[in-house]
């Protein structure tokens, strides 16, 4: 969902989720239905108590810092009230805690609206396919010993019911929230919930078979004793991944102080591959670390003498050969790094172009890695739409375009046209990037002198094709690398850049 509003769609989506909610649970409330409210409150109150420690500051330390817990935190009680009570009485059981659940962006309200509707929608499909399948009778009562391993049956569909339920709900949300294609929306959504829902699962059996032995409903608290182990487990998780999103934003905000013309580029490069990649359809496992590699592309600058960074005249060659260094800097700067995985190609390689006539090894084709022609047009689009102090950004069509002329020869195709259909869905918002405003409406920056060649990437001038004389050339690009004159300055034009040498791969 966004941050602070919500499309319409999604208010729709979500009213329509509270309605349904609300007739799968009204049953239950009318005057003479066949309700076990003792065992109602119990577990209520139950599922209540395990969703307030997320909430809670002292135990939330306690466990290891903040810690996201989802639905299947403890599925166990809302799926042993799936056998254990009627399908509406079942709903009921699972609204009050999941109001009460931790929210960790707004809006909060709606979020916990929508939680307290999906899960009561799940639990009352996993209570109707309970009981459709004798799940009720096969757990036996008292004395009588549960017909096992008959009740695995119910309880298993129980389980599957209630997932199928949850996925297609929030792949729902993520469509009309978000704005994602149906087939982005739902994927990887099942086969991540379907594991830990069914090992939970044996535990929501297990909690439901002691509630209904002669020990009682105090026996049956046992089995949470291992799901408060699980989050425990899942705590230090979050804690490592916080620790890695320290690690980032820390590498970043030191390009930005050395690099303070290009400050928030970092940022909004990886925010439009994340674009590219979720267009691609990419693996939602995948988008963490594309993101990581369009944020990290330039930390190799950090070994590139400032001086260099800021200077105002025309580079020298061997300057421009130690620019060109920088990602062979970055690449061993984060080589150790196991969590960026294919990040690291991607630092290396996002200067490689499709033609062969790239840095630092002259890659073409498909022997640059996927993520790296991802983060080159991210990179490019950025360079071209960015506002800076000594340059007003080129719009978002006309960027579009020179990606467009530029693709086969510098820039992979599936990622210009992966990142026109994003941008035609999602938008763009850049922003300025140096520590000057941008200059006021309807006044012009100061002039800057064409570099000889019209570059299309945050680094370096690209190799343009000939221009016929009856069309004018196209207007250059402001790149990353470049210095910034001083306001009122114009720069004197650049030298050309010699052909960097190749590497072997």
């Amino acid at each position: 969902m966004g941050v602070n509003v919500i499309p319409r769609a999604a208010r729709v989506y979500i009213g329509c989720a509270l309605l349904g909610a609300g007739a799968c649970a009204l049953p239950a409330l009318r005057p003479g239905a066949p309700v076990p409210w003792g065992t109602v409150a119990l577990l209520t109150t139950l599922y209540a108590l395990c969703e307030l420690p997320a909430r809670c500051r002292l135990v939330g330390r306690a466990l290891g810092g903040s810690v996201p817990m989802g639905t299947g935190s403890f599925f166990p009680v809302l799926l042993a009230s799936a056998l254990l009570l009627p399908p509406a009485a079942a709903a009921l059981t699972a609204i009050p805690g999941s109001l009460l659940a931790r929210v960790e962006e707004p809006p909060v309200a709606p979020r916990r609206a929508w939680r307290a509707a999906a899960t009561a929608l799940a639990v009352w499909a996993a209570a109707l396919t309970a009981d459709a399948l004798g799940g009720p009778t096969a757990l036996g009562h008292g004395p009588d010993a549960p017909d096992l391993p008959y009740a695995l049956l119910p309880a298993g569909a129980a389980a599957l019911a209630f997932c199928l339920v949850l996925t297609a709900l929030d792949g729902g949300i993520r469509a009309t929230a978000d704005g994602l294609p149906a087939r982005a929306a739902w994927r990887g959504l099942l086969g991540r919930a379907l594991a830990p829902h069914t090992v939970h699962g044996l535990a929501g059996l297990m909690m439901a078979v002691l509630w209904r032995s002669t020990y009682g409903p105090v026996a049956a608290l046992f089995v949470l004793l291992p799901m408060y182990i699980s989050c425990w487990v899942f705590a230090q998780y979050h804690r490592e991944r916080a620790a890695h999103q320290a690690t980032i934003r820390a590498l970043v905000q030191a390009v930005d102080i050395k690099d303070r013309y290009t400050r928030g580029h970092s940022e909004r490069v990886g925010h439009a591959s994340v674009l590219i990649a979720r267009e691609l359809g990419m693996a939602e496992d995948r988008l963490d670390v594309v993101r990581f590699a369009g944020i990290l592309h330039d930390v190799g600058k950090l070994g590139v003498p400032t001086r260099v960074l800021t200077k105002d005249g025309p580079l020298t060659p061997e300057e421009r050969r130690v620019i060109e260094l920088h990602p062979e800097y970055g690449h061993e700067m984060v080589r150790g790094i196991g969590f960026l995985g294919e990040a690291r190609a991607a630092i290396l390689h996002h200067h490689e172009r499709m033609d062969g006539s790239g840095y630092p090894y002259g890659l073409h084709g498909d022997q640059i890695p996927e993520f790296a022609r991802v983060v080159a047009v991210a990179d490019a689009f950025d360079a071209m739409t960015s506002t800076r102090s000594y340059s007003r950004a080129r719009p978002v069509p006309t960027a579009l375009a020179e990606l467009e002329r530029c693709a086969g020869t510098q820039f992979d195709p599936r990622m210009v046209t992966a990142l026109a259909q994003a941008l035609d869905r999602h938008g763009w918002q850049p922003a300025v990037t140096a520590d000057e405003p941008a200059p006021p409406p309807g006044q012009m920056p100061p002039p800057r002198e064409p570099a000889p060649q019209p570059a299309v990437t945050a680094d370096e001038a690209a190799p343009q094709p000939a221009v016929s004389s009856d069309e004018p050339a196209p207007q250059p690009a402001v790149t990353a690398d470049e210095p910034a004159p001083p306001p009122g300055q114009v720069p004197p034009p650049r030298e050309a850049a010699p052909a960097p040498a190749k590497e072997p791969a």
